[in-house]
């Protein structure tokens, strides 16, 4: 397995008060989440501090926070890694995500008001116009913006570290499904959800949100079609 391929980072600017730790954590975050460092690929400090343009010691720390979210791999010669899937790792991953989601979704239904539902449209909208720019960046972006959106309307939730640490486990996959998911979505499944919340519908939103996720992953439906994708994926890590 390709121990070097390319790391294409996309390097955001750092707000006043940031800290270079926190910086270099969200960028590393966010590059994992969006599929941008692929499954298998080895980091060092080194390298990242040159990608990144600072010291290895906020790298160590971003690290290290990551191995502990799973999102990364801490191996025991200490070689640090993006980890590779199973088949059954995948599928537990894509079902809990369903079980928390729709729970996070239908616990904040009765507090979602006009203003909030005016921010999910308009990022609704964001990932339409992304999906027609084919920027799968901006796509994914938009899209996790629109689910935290929803279930951070409920005050009293909980449940949005344990759905993020999910994204984070999937995502090193979304850049290499992203080619196969074309024709999966005939239908908006966000533009279910809105219609569902407007109603305060909670069995409509549970099944639009549970849908949008497995539509997600829609051409890995069969256990033949997913061990195909995760050896594609390794190949493509070689």
């Amino acid at each position: 397995m390709n121990k070097t391929s390319p790391l294409n980072i996309t390097l955001t600017d750092r707000k006043a008060g940031v800290t270079i730790t926190e910086w270099v954590y969200d960028v590393l975050r966010h590059a994992v989440m969006c599929g941008q460092i692929l499954p298998g690929r080895s980091l060092t400090l080194r390298e990242l501090a040159k990608v990144l343009e600072v010291s290895p010691m906020p790298i160590r720390v971003a690290l290290k926070r990551l191995s502990s979210e799973r999102a990364l791999e801490v191996k025991e010669n200490r070689r640090i890694i993006v980890p590779t899937m199973t088949a059954m790792k995948f599928n537990e991953l894509c079902e809990t995500r369903i079980s928390l989601e729709t729970h996070a979704a239908i616990r904040a239904l009765p507090y979602v008001d006009s203003v909030i539902m005016a921010q999910l449209e308009a990022l609704d909208d964001n990932i339409d116009y992304g999906g027609e720019l084919a920027s799968m960046e901006s796509n994914i972006t938009h899209n996790h913006a629109f689910h935290r959106m929803l279930y951070t309307a409920n005050p009293h939730q909980i449940s949005l570290p344990l759905i993020e640490s999910l994204w984070l486990q999937l995502g090193p996959f979304l850049r290499l499904s992203n080619e196969k998911m074309q024709g999966h979505f005939a239908i908006d499944r966000h533009k279910e959800a809105l219609i569902a919340i407007r109603q305060k519908n909670p069995l409509a939103l549970q099944l639009a949100i549970a849908a949008d996720i497995r539509e997600g992953f829609a051409f890995v439906g069969t256990p033949e079609l997913l061990h195909q994708f995760l050896e594609e994926s390794a190949e493509s890590s070689q």
